[in-house]
This record gives C-alpha cells, sequence and structure tokens, in this order.
C-alpha cells in the first residue's frame, strides 16, 4: 500500500482519494517574473515524477498547478524594463513551459492563471468577510489570522512567536492598518499606475496567498487528495491557504501535504534562491547540459532530501544515465538473433525486481530505492545480453519494464542507439563515398548519423565524431 509523509501530522500516512482511483493535486506553480532557477526546477521534476508514479499505480490524476502573474516582484521588474505586467507574464511564461518541455515535464491538466481568475478572488474574499475571517482597512483586506484556531498547525509554529517575529518586520505603513501583526493581505491597493482591478474596497490586486485557495478549490474542489510545493512555502503561503479556504468552505482542505527538499550550492550547502544571487536558470543550463542529466539528477533523489548542486552531480547523473543507456542499447543488439520462446528465470528474476521497484515507491515515492531496483535491472540487462541464445519474449519485457520504470522518472532513453562498431562501419562508407565523389550518398549518411545523435568533424587527419 502506498504511504506518503503527511507534512500536516508529520507521519507517513496510508493513502486514501476522495474519489476512488482518482487524485486531485494541486502544485505551487512559479511567480512568472525570471526564468525559473533549478531549485524551482526540483519541485516541478519532484512532483512530475510522482504524478507520473501515481499514474502508473492506476490513478487518474487531475494535475493543477498555477501561474502568479500580477505581484510586487512582477511590477518591480516591469517598471524596470518599462514595459507592462503582462508583458512580463507573458514573456516568463512561455520561457517557464520551454524550460520544463525541456526537462520532459508532462503538461499540467490546467495551468490556471491569477489575473484570469480575479472575480473569483473577489468573490471569496466577500465571504471571508462576511464570515468574520477579514476586514477592510483603508483600501486594503486583511484575514484575522488568529480567529482561525488552528493557525501554525502546519508549519508548527506558535502564534505568540509569530506575532512577535511579524512585529519585527512588518513596515510601520503597513502595521498601521492590521489589527494584528500576523494578519495577511488577502487585497491590496493600488498606487498610482500600478495594475488593478475595481473591487468593493478600491482599486486593487489580489495577495499572494487568495490566489492558490481560490484555483485550487476552483479546478480541483473543496478538499484536494494532495497539496504540494518547496518546503519553502509551508509557512507563510500554504499555512495561509489552509486558513483562507477552511474558513471559507467549512472543510478540510487537503488531505496530504507534500513538500519537497531544498537545492543546496556550495559547501556549506546552502539554498537556492533568487534573493541570496546564487542561482542558475534551467534556461542557461540547458544549454550547457543535457537536460536528461538535469532530469535524472533531480528525479532519482526522494522528493524531501535536499539536492546538492555541484559538477560533480551533474557528472555522476550524466555517468549514470549513459550506464543505463549502455545497458538498453546492448540488450537492443540482440533482437536481431533472438528466438522464439522466453526464459523462464529471467522473466522471474524481472518480476522480483518490478515487485521491489513498487515496494521502495509505495514507501513515500522513495527514488534512490526504487533506482537501485532498475541498476540491477540493467545489470540482469547486461548479463541477458552477453548469452549465446536470447529468447524474444524475455528481450521485450526486459525492455518494456526498464522503460517503464526510467519512464516514471521522466527519462528518455534511444531505443536503437548506434554502436560505436556501428558508426565507424558508416563512417568509412561515407568516406568512399567521398572519394567517389557520390556527394549525394555521403551527405545522406551525416544526416543519418546526425538523426542519432553523431556528430561529425572532418580534419586533415580523417573524420572525427562523438556523441551530442
Amino acid at each position: 500500500m502506498l504511504r506518503v509523509f503527511n507534512t500536516l501530522t508529520r507521519e507517513k500516512e496510508p493513502f486514501h482519494t476522495i474519489k476512488p482511483n482518482v487524485v486531485n493535486m494541486y502544485v505551487c506553480g512559479p511567480t512568472v517574473y525570471n526564468y525559473i532557477h533549478i531549485g524551482n526546477a526540483r519541485s516541478v521534476i519532484a512532483f512530475d515524477t510522482i504524478r507520473r508514479y501515481l499514474e502508473y499505480r492506476g490513478y487518474q490524476v487531475n494535475y493543477v498547478s498555477n501561474f502568479t502573474d500580477v505581484d510586487d516582484k512582477m511590477i518591480n521588474e516591469a517598471n524596470a524594463e518599462h514595459t507592462t505586467v503582462p508583458e512580463i507574464a507573458k514573456r516568463y511564461i512561455a520561457a517557464f513551459k520551454q524550460d520544463v518541455a525541456q526537462l520532459n515535464v508532462a503538461p499540467a491538466t490546467a495551468n490556471p492563471r491569477a489575473s484570469e481568475n480575479i472575480t473569483e478572488i473577489i468573490e471569496f474574499i466577500k465571504v471571508l468577510i462576511t464570515k468574520g475571517y477579514a476586514y477592510e482597512s483603508d483600501g486594503d483586506v486583511y484575514y484575522w489570522a488568529r480567529k482561525f484556531k488552528h493557525y501554525g498547525e502546519l508549519s508548527d509554529q506558535n502564534i505568540d512567536e509569530l506575532e512577535a517575529g511579524a512585529s519585527q518586520h512588518v513596515v510601520a505603513e503597513e502595521l498601521a492598518k492590521k489589527e494584528d501583526p500576523i494578519d495577511f493581505a488577502l487585497w491590496k491597493s493600488a498606487k498610482p499606475g500600478e495594475i488593478s482591478w475595481p473591487s468593493p474596497w478600491g482599486e486593487g490586486r489580489p495577495g499572494w496567498h487568495i490566489e492558490c485557495s481560490v484555483m485550487s478549490t476552483k479546478y480541483l474542489g473543496d478538499t484536494l487528495d494532495i497539496h504540494g510545493g518547496g518546503q519553502d512555502l509551508e509557512f507563510p503561503h500554504h499555512e495561509n491557504e489552509i486558513a483562507q479556504s477552511e474558513a471559507k468552505t467549512g472543510k478540510k482542505f487537503a488531505n496530504y501535504w507534500l513538500h519537497n527538499g531544498f537545492v543546496t550550492i556550495g559547501d556549506d550547502d546552502e539554498k537556492m534562491s533568487k534573493s541570496l544571487g546564487n542561482f542558475v536558470t534551467v534556461h542557461d543550463l540547458v544549454k550547457e547540459v543535457d537536460p536528461q542529466v538535469i532530469r535524472f539528477l533531480m528525479a532519482t533523489t526522494q522528493y524531501r532530501r535536499p539536492i546538492r548542486y555541484s559538477q560533480k552531480s551533474l557528472a555522476d547523473a550524466k555517468s549514470n544515465l549513459e550506464k543505463l543507456q549502455n545497458a538498453l542499447t546492448n540488450l537492443n543488439y540482440r533482437f536481431k538473433d533472438a528466438e522464439t520462446g522466453a526464459d523462464q528465470a529471467v522473466n522471474e528474476a524481472v518480476a522480483t525486481i518490478k515487485g521491489g521497484f513498487i515496494e521502495a515507491m509505495d514507501d513515500d515515492f522513495n527514488a534512490q530505492n526504487g533506482m537501485t531496483e532498475i541498476y540491477e535491472l540493467a545489470k540482469i540487462m547486461n548479463n541477458y545480453a552477453n548469452e549465446t541464445t536470447v529468447y524474444l519474449d524475455t528481450l521485450e519485457l526486459l525492455q518494456g519494464v526498464f522503460l517503464d520504470l526510467t519512464g516514471i522518472f521522466g527519462l528518455k532513453f534511444k531505443l536503437n542507439e548506434l554502436l560505436d562498431s556501428e558508426v565507424e562501419t558508416l563512417i568509412q562508407q561515407r568516406d568512399e563515398a567521398r572519394a567517389n565523389k557520390d556527394f549525394a550518398q555521403s551527405d545522406a549518411i551525416r544526416d543519418q548519423l546526425k538523426s542519432e545523435g553523431i556528430l561529425l568533424e572532418d580534419t586533415p587527419q580523417g573524420t572525427r565524431w562523438r556523441r551530442a
């Protein structure tokens, strides 16, 4: 049985869905004012992997992840670039989709945007005011955090300590508008020239936290099966989402809270973030590193564990990915001389590995233990490829299970990658075609090799080649 670690209870719990075989899952998306860095990508990849495993186990997953496309950071970026917030959002939403597609992240069921849900946000806030959980103050609307009796439970914080901390960090102008320092904004009045929408409280824009409460419940219902995001969102963002949503609906907001670990960088394992200026964007990194290597590094670590980003960790990921590709290539080479039938002993070993993989991933998506089973499968593939006699059914079983299990981690492999000897043979044929001035044949071979990821370089010493 699948068990997941619930941040709210701090325990692993059996996983049960509200509707049989259906998972309604909401994951907080990016604020689209810049390219995402690999710390952001870690969250996207972690929950994509979780989604893929749930689908592998037979669930229909309704996966919703938002875009925050109106925010103080976006206003500041638009001012700095002398453009508009919608233009900034358009640019970086497109960049986000391009970046995550290269990381083989499956498209969400829906990507709602804050700016497209202003009417619903205003109606949500009206209900909170009517129920006595929110109040208007000089064009702003605040949530009365202390009135929600469970406030602080998700992040395991004492409300009096939160009050003391808030008193030190909230600016005087905002503090003067609040009934309590820990209250948070649901609606912010607009300053002259800022993007805004009309509301019962004047021109303004939504606060950050209210957006996710509105969009998650709009698309997935009052109670979610899973709500996910990075550890840095536990407080205040997810804490505030719970307070808003449960005050409005009177129902439990999410049955399971899942939070992924940070990506760290440097010898002191400092958290990667834009605010610290120590980040590497996916947009830049994929120009230098195979996106599948990045995906491998991020997906094959258990989602709650931190990941240390370094050139060594990337090199290790690349090496392990190549070993898996080689195992598949070696296996596929034997299809041409396979005999009809099956090797029962190997088939039974594959079944054992498949069971071990499910057992590992059922334990809170334990990717490391799951990968151990995949490495064992690759070992069997290599050994079987060296047997004198191989059988078609067993080759197909090995290949199918390998692709199924690695596919859960979002990994893609070439089914028919050319062996080094085959590359050398084609290059020799191309050299002969060039010597005979058959340039059409020469170009055709070059194009064939390029399509297989083989790049050629003609030098005075002969043709050199490398894999892309």
